[in-house]
């Protein structure tokens, strides 16, 4: 049973019962109904509450039935709100902590509601590209207003009970109780208080209108367009609050929008921001590591390194109240880390977006040192040193040395092979990688390296620590580069091959962008530095001595243009500006490169420049996937949206290939083969891909 029934005196209770969040799935709905008759059928009963057990009024629909026959079998969410709604005894709904999306259209359905202080009311339902389908488009502009309630449908933002509570004219909120804990007892004195009270109010029959609608729309319209262009729902949202305040009948405002949600159920963007909830949640999901694997307590860090990545890996743990201790090899190095990290936490409370005292609270947590001594007591050391194997070797040797016996030893490698890493100590069960993201402060990914040796309790541990400093993790297997930067050496090759053929470097980036890639590749060179490209090159010609490369990359490093930091690379950049000026000595150098080679350039589309870049990832993915690097497709998804600025819309590579079809791919990718100017072997179809097109699924 999802929902328990009790009768105090003469008030009948249900309670949703459906952890974590209370969702509101087929057995929850059931019980709702199977309540609401037996309070109708019971002489006793007066008055009717629904509550929520635990830490929630409901969170909305149930996510374990999303895509099955049971979300849509009846009773349906709107099934449930219309036996409410023709209850002859007044149904009180008594909100607290949260009540969101079916949560709140289900509360919008009850003849009142009362509310604990602190609860997060949202119709956050536009997140996942849709908008609400019980009515919520509908009841909520009747009870706060058609401006509030449209601001709250098209953000999704949740907003407190206790604000909603001192709007005047509000009719969401009948009654707020004093505190969480006085709840149960208001709602059923509330309950008693309008047990005879007759007619029974109804959302429904409340008026709906704006003294100024149609250019109220059409503003509302222009700003959901303009500042969410690739996702259709906050548009939809709009032209569904204006049903609500055009229609004379309500039950045709609830028709019109249950079309606009159906339509926007079937679209590619909803699709792909469905597929990214649920990618994300199965990240955390290792299947060898259950979820009851024991968990070190972390109650220090140190972090080893104090420039650019170190310091914004230690403020990640400051933000989370956990101390940091941060080495340096000179006090100078230590002195500038910390300024800069000085510098970061002064720009947020200059912007507001932090409070002082706060800042000091986070400063106050770190501490520095130039002796590894020093380190001895973390439960967990971060190293992040220079990307060289003879470096890292002496770091880990004398971390082996001085860190207490089942500390968790981590790399922030980006590429380097971390099972080499772990058997520089004498415990690589305890030796992890995790790949932060520049800048770390910022990056919402973190890519955790599972080493042939990582012990499982080190693996529960570091996902934990992620979930704590708020990074979505992603587990992958050892190899070159990991999964994202593996992928991206093949992105960066196309990229290198369509300069040789005809492009230029601003004509890459624009069409990358166009498709809604945050910066194209050439501008996300410049931004990471060239020259660190330049290194891996250099040991891919001692590793792999026949991988291709376009040597153009090469010529603008020896032209000294490393990118951003130097003021220079593949485009020009203005003192304190980010702009990306193309460079005619840049282009000239190409056209050179070209010649030399004996090239005549063509003239290459934006569909093609796409697609090289786009599948060239795919295909990287099918090989890491069936070599068991990245544990499912989606994990991959995960790490390109947030780590490599891959467009949210088309919910990550994979997800973009199942959309495009993987047949049509794999014909593609035997299309670039035949490119006498490509790398053949590179786009044979991987071996996955070939398997999934002849069964005609998808990653």
């Amino acid at each position: 049973m999802s929902a328990q029934y009790q009768v105090h005196g003469d008030v009948a209770v249900i309670t949703l019962d459906n952890p974590p969040v209370n969702g509101l799935g087929l057995a929850t709905r059931q019980g709702v109904v199977r309540g609401l008759e037996q309070a109708q059928a019971d002489e006793q009963v007066k008055a009717i509450v629904i509550t929520g057990a635990g830490g929630a009024f409901s969170g909305g629909a149930d996510i374990t039935e999303f895509g099955t026959d049971r979300a849509l079998a009846e009773p349906n969410l709107h099934t449930v709100i219309s036996a409410i709604e023709q209850s002859s005894k007044p149904v009180v709904a008594a909100i607290h902590s949260v009540c969101m999306g079916g949560g709140l259209e289900l509360a919008l359905g009850c003849h009142y509601r009362v509310a604990a202080p602190g609860c997060s009311v949202a119709l956050p339902e536009v997140k996942l590209g849709l908008l609400p389908g019980a009515g919520g488009t509908q009841r909520l502009p009747r009870v706060i207003g058609v401006e509030a309630a449209l601001n709250m449908i098209v953000t999704g933002e949740a907003v407190k009970s206790e604000f909603i509570a001192s709007v005047p004219g509000q009719k969401l909120f009948d009654k707020l109780v004093d505190s969480p804990e006085g709840l149960a007892e208001g709602a059923l004195s509330f309950a008693r208080g309008v047990a005879d009270v007759r007619p029974l109010p109804l959302v429904r029959n409340l008026p709906c209108k704006h003294p100024n609608g149609e250019a109220y729309f059409q503003f509302a319209r222009n700003m959901a367009k303009g500042m969410a262009k690739n996702f259709p729902a906050p548009a939809k949202c709009v032209d569904a609050v204006e049903a609500a305040t055009k229609h004379r009948k309500f039950d045709d405002g609830l028709a019109a929008e249950r079309e606009l949600f159906i339509h926007l159920m079937w679209t590619p963007e909803s699709r792909a921001l469905r597929h990214l909830f649920f990618a994300e949640r199965a990240a955390s999901k290792i299947p060898d590591v259950p979820a009851s694997t024991p968990k070190h307590d972390i109650k220090k860090v140190a972090v080893i390194g104090a420039g650019t990545m170190g310091g914004g890996i230690a403020m990640n743990f400051l933000n989370a109240g956990i101390p940091v201790v941060m080495l340096e090899m000179k006090q100078e190095a230590l002195d500038r880390g910390v300024a800069t990290m000085r510098k970061n936490y002064e720009a947020q409370v200059a912007k507001k977006k932090l409070k002082a005292d706060k800042y000091e609270q986070r400063m106050a947590l770190l501490s520095t040192t130039l002796a590894y001594e020093d380190l001895a007591d973390a439960d967990l050391v971060i190293e992040a040193v220079f990307e060289d194997m003879g470096v890292k070797e002496q770091v880990f040797k004398k971390l082996d040395e001085v860190m207490k016996p089942g500390a968790i030893l981590a790399s922030n490698t980006s590429t380097l092979d971390l099972n080499r890493i772990a058997n520089f100590t004498q415990r690589p069960q305890d030796v992890v990688g995790l790949h932060f993201f520049s800048p770390a402060n910022v990056m919402k990914l973190l890519e955790v390296v599972r080493g042939d040796a990582t012990a499982p309790d080190v693996l529960a541990t570091v996902m934990a620590v992620a979930k704590k400093i708020r990074k979505v993790a992603v587990v992958s297997g050892v190899c070159d580069g990991f999964i994202g930067n593996r992928m991206i050496e093949q992105y960066g090759r196309q990229a290198g091959f369509l300069l040789d053929e005809g492009c230029t470097p601003a004509q890459v980036d624009r069409a990358i962008e166009k498709f809604g890639f945050a910066m194209g590749p050439f501008r996300m060179g410049d931004l990471a530095g060239n020259d660190i490209g330049w290194a891996i090159r250099k040991r891919r010609a001692v590793e792999k001595p026949g991988m291709k490369y376009s040597k153009t990359a090469d010529l603008l490093c020896e032209m000294g243009r490393f990118g951003q930091k130097v003021g220079k690379g593949w485009y020009d950049y203005a003192p304190g500006k980010r702009d990306a000026i193309p460079n005619a000595e840049v282009e000239k150098m190409v056209a050179e490169h070209r010649e030399a080679l004996g090239i005549t350039p063509r003239k290459i589309g934006d569909e093609e420049i796409v697609q090289r870049l786009v599948y060239s990832l795919v295909n990287e993915a099918a090989h890491i996937l069936e070599e068991g690097i990245a544990n499912k497709a989606s994990d991959i998804d995960i790490v390109y949206i947030y780590g490599y600025g891959f467009p949210v819309h088309r919910g990550g590579p994979l997800n973009y290939a199942n959309e495009v079809g993987l047949f049509n791919v794999a014909q593609a990718m035997k299309r670039f083969a035949q490119n006498p100017q490509d790398d053949a072997a590179f786009w044979q179809p991987a071996p996955l891909l070939q398997k999934l097109v002849a069964e005609g699924r998808g990653f």
